[in-house]
């Protein structure tokens, strides 16, 4: 019995040391884990202030100014370019190839052999340029996709106040200055089409919130050197905040370029992403004829959208009258010609409502390519329709069949379309 006591007491007084060593141990690990942290505590800050800043860049963008968004820009990760290497690159700002409100765009080399645009906006910059500069950046910052032209980085010389944003350089130009040339087929115009419908897309379908660029022409259309195309200058794009619903319509100031400007947003001052479409509906009127998107009027003198006068001739089937002189003769297939026509006719619909998504148009484009593009030698259809004498004659009374057929199906135009595009007033 007493053995048995003083075992049991035995085992306690053990158990009472390994608990006391245990919480030892603990405590100077604690001690050690501290003065460890310590020692780190400057880059842990670090740490939480760049992620705080990630998620506060929106804000920044909408009120703290183009110096609180370059700074909020470099806390996210984009190439910083030191000025210097700007310089370099483009041999002190030798070579200007393009400007607007935000200021000037330079060509340039970096050392690794990429060629590059830089975008320059000085201190001597209007206000309005300065605002679509930080606009642009806050969407730069989280988007990219193939179809629009890739952000490089940036240079933020507070001293000096000099702000440059850097891109690939796109070494074809515009699609304006392709098509004042005459040098493009109608397949490579389609092809270019489809790529700037699907930077089209990507911007009302696949950014949330959506993006609604709202200064589509053919001068922010680039083409690299393969001539693929590519969207730019999102500077005037409005995002939808409120909801990722593109239907929902956003209040502000008329933004745009004449020619281009949707009649309905004009009027109304309510954005949506339909005003897109009615854009893009004029460059489609662009590809297949050529002609700038505002006329002057034979003997009046006044100017006038391109679009009713398209519209016009698509729905009497004159399809003719519509085509660029350099493209008769060079179709495979005429279908794809009203199959584009038809397209461009319904994205300017006076009614937005009328108005086909961006999903849609790349569909119609696509389907007009692949009658361009048989699978076989054996399906391919007759060369031209357009071609003059007897073939032309024919084919006019098929276009006029076909052309009955596509308006029958068409969403047309209510009467006051074209006063609302005959306003006096000058958009600002």
């Amino acid at each position: 019995m007493v053995i048995g006591i003083c075992a049991l007491v035995g085992i306690g007084l053990l158990l009472a040391a390994a608990l006391c060593y245990a919480y030892n141990v603990s405590v100077s690990g604690r001690k050690q884990q501290g003065a460890s942290a310590g020692g780190n505590s400057k880059s842990k800050s670090i740490v939480v202030s760049a992620e705080q800043k990630k998620k506060a860049t929106p804000v920044a963008a909408a009120g703290g100014g183009i110096d609180n968004m370059m700074a909020a820009m470099a806390a996210r990760g984009p190439l910083e370019f030191k000025v210097r290497e700007l310089e370099e690159a483009t041999s002190k700002f030798a070579r200007k190839i393009g400007s607007g409100g935000f200021g000037v765009v330079y060509y340039g080399r970096l050392g690794d052999g990429r060629e590059i645009a830089v975008k320059v906006a000085s201190s001597n910059e209007s206000i309005q340029g300065k605002k679509q500069l930080a606009n642009e950046v806050a969407l730069l910052c989280r988007i990219h996709h193939r179809n629009l032209v890739a952000f490089l980085g940036y240079c933020w010389e507070r001293h000096s106040s000099s702000y440059m944003l850097v891109y690939e350089y796109m070494h074809n130009g515009s699609l304006k200055e392709q098509l004042q040339m005459m040098s493009m087929s109608w397949l490579r115009r389609l092809q270019v089409a489809e790529d700037a419908a699907k930077g089209i897309e990507y911007l009302h379908c696949g950014c949330t919130p959506a993006i609604i660029h709202r200064d589509i022409k053919t001068s922010n259309i680039l083409l690299d050197a393969h001539m693929r195309a590519k969207v730019s200058d999102l500077g005037l794009s409005k995002s939808n905040e409120a909801t990722n619903s593109t239907a929902n319509t956003i209040t502000t100031h008329v933004r745009g370029t004449l020619g281009y400007l949707d009649p309905h947003y004009y009027v109304s001052q309510q954005l949506t992403h339909k005003s897109d479409l009615y854009s893009f509906g004029i460059i489609l009127l662009e590809l297949i004829s050529g002609r700038p998107p505002v006329l002057l009027t034979p003997g009046a003198g006044a100017l006038a959208s391109h679009g009713p006068w398209a519209k016009s001739h698509y729905e009497s089937g004159d399809i003719e009258a519509i085509v660029d002189p350099s493209l008769r003769g060079r179709y495979r297939d005429v279908h794809s010609v009203w199959k584009v026509a038809e397209t461009a006719v319904r994205c300017i619909d006076a009614d937005p409502q009328g108005r086909p998504s961006m999903p849609e148009v790349v569909k119609d484009i696509q389907e007009a390519i692949a009658l361009e593009m048989p699978s076989s030698e054996s399906e391919r259809p007759a060369a031209s329709f357009f071609s003059p004498g007897a073939g032309a004659a024919g084919a006019r009374s098929s276009a006029t069949v076909r052309s009955h057929d596509l308006v029958m199906d068409n969403l047309m135009y209510d009467s006051s379309f074209c006063d609302s595009l005959n306003l006096p007033r000058t958009p600002r």
